[in-house]
């Protein structure tokens, strides 16, 4: 399988996103429900179901509730080619929860998105029509290009205004988007906002404007590339064959091979294995999303924290209180994501962004309808 193209073209937290008005998403609400419009937002990816209901609150918004659910939705889906009948009964559980929060908190505006085990499984219409007759929501799959421009606006509040090339990353369960953005053009306090107004899409709309270099989905995830390599039984090989087959993937990504300057260049990676990192480096043993989001890492803290995990071994991982039951199975294969992406790059920095899919599919209906005090983003 190969990746999609597109059919044209010392921890410190980072400065620029703390001062920003856009740069933090605000955990909970204070207000009771029921006041002001509510949005949702529900990712159901490879391996996890997540969901966010929000009001808009200024130019960001302010979660009012959420639901994470780890599913494996793609279990045995890459042996297959089908999702399993188990992998389906665990997600409609958990999508029956999220279709009580919605009812609770009457929502009205919502987008309901499934991603790239739905796009490969061939029988992913009579899922999303299953899921329709016992739950009544309507899940949407969307394209690979969708799910990457959604998880860069969600990145915007962490763009430095000091950055001229800018890669985001989102390392999911099923597949992996790469996008590299040119923003010499743009004046540098509307940078985040450029990046914003990617929610229209990856065509360049005009002067001044952030623009996409190129993109690509490869069809790699924490899962699936754990999948590839399940049959290796030394955890230091695996660890190693997983980061250079990745590395390998990237090879027809146009800035793989580039000569790309050190200064001015930031990488904004988004996931659970990149806050999950971020988290050991801290040793939270109960994770904070307020020290995690918008912190910078530098290439030897991140390599420091993978050289603790390798050391642990599988059994060590799986106990570890700062990795999680949830993901310890998982962790290893997204750092050796991490760490091909660190190594092929140049800059010695990653900028961790705790938001996502769901938080650009929260910013892209809010802008739409104009009800951010900085939008529409048009």
């Amino acid at each position: 399988m190969t990746p999609e193209r597109p059919r044209e073209e010392d921890a410190i937290p980072e400065s620029d996103a703390v001062n920003d008005p856009l740069a933090l998403v605000e955990p909970f609400a204070s207000r009771p429900s029921g006041s002001g419009q509510l949005y949702a937002a529900l990712d159901l990816g490879t391996n996890s179901c997540r969901m966010l209901i929000a009001r808009p609150r200024g130019s960001q918004f302010q979660v009012v509730d959420s639901f994470s659910k780890t599913v494996q939705l793609g279990a045995g889906l890459e042996a297959s080619g089908r999702l399993s009948r188990g992998s389906m009964t665990r997600t409609i559980q958990a999508l029956r929860i999220c279709q009580k929060k919605l009812e609770k908190h009457r929502v009205k505006r919502m987008r309901l998105v499934a991603t790239e085990a739905c796009r490969q499984a061939k029988n992913a219409r009579d899922f999303i029509r299953q899921v329709r007759r016992e739950t009544g929501l309507q899940l949407e799959i969307i394209s690979t290009e969708e799910e990457a421009r959604l998880a860069v606006i969600s990145c915007a509040p962490l763009v430095s205004d000091k950055s001229d090339q800018l890669l985001v990353v989102d390392i999911g369960g099923g597949s992996t988007e790469l996008v590299w953005i040119d923003m010499t053009g743009v004046e540098p306090a509307d940078r985040p906002r450029a990046i914003m107004r990617l929610h229209a899409g990856f065509k360049p709309v005009g002067l001044g404007q952030a623009r996409v270099v190129d993109w690509i989905s490869v069809p790699l995830g924490v899962a699936t590339l754990k999948d590839q390599f399940a049959d290796v039984e030394d955890d230091a090989a695996r660890f190693a064959l997983m980061s250079w087959f990745f590395e390998e993937n990237l090879s027809t990504f146009s800035p793989y091979n580039n000569v790309n300057a050190r200064e001015g260049f930031q990488i904004i990676g988004t996931s659970g294995t990149v806050t999950t990192v971020a988290a050991s480096f801290l040793g939270l043993k109960r994770y904070d999303r307020a020290k995690v989001d918008g912190l910078r890492m530098s290439s030897d803290q991140i390599d420091t924290v993978i050289r603790e995990y390798l050391a642990l071994g599988p059994e060590g991982r799986r106990t570890d209180p700062r990795i999680g039951r949830d993901r310890h199975s998982l962790i290893m294969s997204g750092a050796a994501i991490l760490q091909a992406l660190m190594r092929v790059w140049p800059t010695d920095r990653l900028s961790v962004a705790d938001r996502g899919l769901r938080e650009g599919l929260l910013y892209a209906q809010m802008s739409a309808d104009g009800v951010l005090t900085d939008g529409p983003y048009e």
